[in-house]
């Protein structure tokens, strides 16, 4: 049946989240209402046997939070409740989100989980703890009345065999923060589907040329897989933040030379809230194999049916703030990107 646009995240009210006093001010309130509205109007109806909603989400610096409704001026973190709240609602209309930037310390992500309520279920890594890592965690929050992990969780890193191997121009021997993989399964009582997410956060670096043996290393990594699990039906599916910055640079070139292929809905989608329309990045992005032939052959093609809606969420519509540096500490630069897949 139909998920109703009623069915909200957690009430706010509710006797589970002691921490919290009472309602929302009118303020929050009203933010929300907006946001519940942008959401109704643009991501799709949760329905069981018939979609999955997979979502990515670059949350800037996931950490602590501030417990008020309204961080005051000098408060530390900026991200309150509030900005909890926002970042819950939009969560709450997808199955399962992968989630970049997560702290070492995780009281938003807490915090969030109890605004989602019980049904809601996490699957995070430890800390990144090299120079590169940034003390960042990778994380997955899903729902669990939609989806549940059906065994694999697992952090990628490179087969000994490669080590040494040249991609591209230079030599990788390691992931800077290793992609995290997870497989789910969808509920129902058609036909189940099992799917791996496979999320990653490129290393920034100094410049663009650093990052492309990165990217092509996860690429081919996931290529390899692909073909040793075709025979089980299982869909393999990339999401993260790839710190690209064009679609037709050599970052871009090295992620889709491995077979993945971007929906083209997601192509022209500002990625962050500092992108201009003319002018914005390819930072984040949804991939998968789609059974063309590359120079490694034909990699095999997700069984999931892509129906062509994916989206993101941008939140500055229902937050009207020219400070969009303080708006990036309380919910985040990035946007949410989303795919809807659909359950034959």
């Amino acid at each position: 049946m139909p998920h109703r646009r009623g069915d909200r995240c957690a009430a706010y009210d509710s006797p589970t989240m002691s921490e919290q006093p009472g309602r929302p001010p009118r303020l929050v309130a009203n933010r929300l209402t907006r946001l519940r509205g942008l959401l109704d109007d643009e991501v799709p109806v949760k329905q069981v046997g018939h979609n999955v909603l997979v979502g990515t989400w670059n949350v800037r610096e996931f950490g602590e939070v501030t417990h008020a409704w309204r961080a005051a001026k000098d408060d530390s973190p900026k991200r309150d409740w509030g900005s909890v709240a926002m970042i819950a609602e939009i969560v709450s209309r997808f199955d399962v989100v992968a989630l970049q930037e997560v702290q070492g310390r995780i009281g938003a992500l807490r915090q969030m989980l109890r605004f989602l309520g019980d049904s809601w279920g996490l699957l995070l890594t430890d800390v990144n703890r090299g120079s590169k890592g940034g003390y960042e965690r990778m994380a997955y929050v899903f729902d669990t009345n939609r989806v549940r992990p059906s065994g694999l969780a697992s952090e990628l890193g490179i087969p000994e065999e490669w080590h040494g191997r040249r991609i591209g121009t230079k030599v990788l021997d390691e992931f800077a923060r290793r992609p995290y993989a997870v497989s789910f399964v969808t509920r129902g009582r058609r036909r189940r589907e099992t799917f791996i997410l496979v999320t990653v956060h490129i290393w920034y670096g100094k410049k663009a040329s650093e990052r492309t043996t990165e990217i092509a290393g996860f690429g081919n990594w996931l290529a390899d897989w692909a073909n040793e699990i075709s025979d089980y039906n299982q869909n393999l599916i990339a999401l993260g933040d790839f710190n690209i910055d064009r679609a037709d640079d050599p970052n871009y070139e090295a992620l889709v030379s491995s077979g993945l292929t971007v929906p083209d809905e997601l192509q022209g989608l500002r990625r962050t809230i500092f992108d201009e329309e003319d002018d914005h990045s390819h930072y984040d992005q949804v991939a998968w194999f789609t059974g063309r032939t590359t120079d490694q052959g034909t990699v095999p093609a997700l069984s999931l049916a892509y129906g062509g809606k994916a989206g993101s969420v941008d939140f500055r519509k229902v937050i009207r703030t020219r400070d969009k540096v303080d708006l990036s500490y309380r919910l985040s630069d990035h946007y949410p990107l989303w795919v809807e897949l659909l359950v034959r």
